[in-house]
């Protein structure tokens, strides 16, 4: 890796059930040589090898997880000795809520790696306070819980698509308070102070994403005035993160259903983001296709 342009090293971690192993599919996908399950001590041995001039490995992608426990060195030892060697991994954590977790691990019929002899939940509580310093560290968290396979796919893509960008990163993320609000966004902002084009009947199949329902949503009184003031409020932000170190930031916009206003307004936040050329934006839309 001469360039320095090149995507930085990535560490998939998080939740067991969470989804790992189907973000390293998208990762091997996007053409990055990926590895799993690797010890701690041999991930970084392996960053050491592809961070190599000579080396034939552009991107980098390791997975690793609570199960590396049993050997020396810990996961919060590989990202801060990987970034005491100048590599800078992005660190992506991925999990789900207590319940999701209990449902998908009842579904293959799998024990939990610090289950033991005790119920399900208590290996999950285990996990969740031994990767507490983990979760700290991270780029950038999802929270699985409400994704299918391909919507972490769009979620994983959105975040990560500009790695090798030396600009901070905003994702503006829809989505319905019904179905809950996000645990990995850094932000949250309520859109339901603006008129519900759902009780407009000839509006109400479509989305914000369509021109009808974007025009009427972005042309109510204060609908300006609030996307202006929420652009201005992330620029003045983001100095602020770059000095913390962060440089990827998520911003969830809510509305009821997470169709119509949040939609719009998303869209139309990382319209105002993006020409002001200040930072790489991704805009996705979580409960778009959800009833």
């Amino acid at each position: 890796m001469t360039s320095s342009s090149a995507p930085r090293p990535v560490i998939i971690t998080g939740m067991s059930g969470g989804g790992l192993s189907s973000a390293a599919n998208v990762f091997e996908d996007k053409g990055y040589f990926v590895s799993e399950n690797l010890p701690p001590q041999l991930g970084l041995e392996l960053m050491d090898m592809a961070m190599a001039a000579d080396s034939p490995v552009e991107k980098l992608a390791v997975v690793t997880d609570v199960r590396a426990r049993i050997f020396r060195g810990s996961l919060i030892d590989f990202i801060q000795q990987s970034r005491e060697r100048g590599y800078n991994p992005f660190i992506l954590f991925l999990e789900a809520r207590d319940e999701v977790l209990i449902k998908r691990f009842d579904s293959v019929r799998r024990t939990h790696p610090l289950q033991g002899d005790n119920p399900l939940h208590i290996g999950i509580a285990r996990e969740r306070a031994e990767l507490a310093r983990v979760r700290e560290t991270a780029d950038v968290i999802i929270d699985t819980s409400n994704l299918s396979i391909h919507d972490l796919r769009r979620a994983i893509e959105a975040s990560v698509s500009d790695l090798g960008s030396e600009n901070q990163h905003v994702t503006l993320e829809s989505f319905g308070f019904k179905h809950g609000s996000p645990r990995d966004a850094d932000l949250i902002f309520d859109v339901r102070f603006l008129p519900n084009p759902y009780w407009i009947e000839e509006l109400r199949e479509f989305r914000g994403v369509d021109k009808p329902v974007s025009d009427y949503v972005l042309s109510r009184p204060g609908a300006d005035e609030f996307i202006d003031g929420v652009v201005d409020l992330l620029s003045s932000m983001m100095g602020g993160y770059k000095h913390e170190g962060k440089d990827f930031v998520t911003v969830g916009i809510g509305c009821t259903g997470g169709h119509h206003r949040s939609v719009a307004v998303s869209e139309e936040i990382g319209r105002r983001l993006r020409a002001r050329g200040e930072v790489d934006v991704a805009v996705m839309h979580r409960d778009l296709k959800r009833h």
